[in-house]
């Protein structure tokens, strides 16, 4: 495991993020390759329960907003658009 997996995961348990907000989180990571098409379909199944497609939508937006990381907006254009 990497540092930086380790650190994501670090930070999903203190800010408490939802089961979707994490896998929105590791689709849109910064690492340098995209999403696995499980992680896509996955998320793609959680958007019929209303409370977590709010929690997709939301991080996706957040996401999209991001102007540190470049990636997180190249992945949420390239794969959710």
């Amino acid at each position: 495991m990497t540092s930086s997996m380790l650190r994501r995961q670090l930070k999903n348990l203190v800010q408490n993020y939802s089961e979707a907000e994490v896998k929105v989180r590791e689709a849109t990571s910064n690492d340098p390759w995209g999403p696995s098409s499980s992680q896509m379909a996955d998320i793609s199944d959680l958007t019929y329960n209303v409370v977590a497609c709010n929690e997709i939508m939301t991080m996706l937006w957040k996401r999209l907003k991001d102007d540190k990381n470049w990636r997180h907006i190249h992945k949420v254009k390239k794969n959710h658009m």
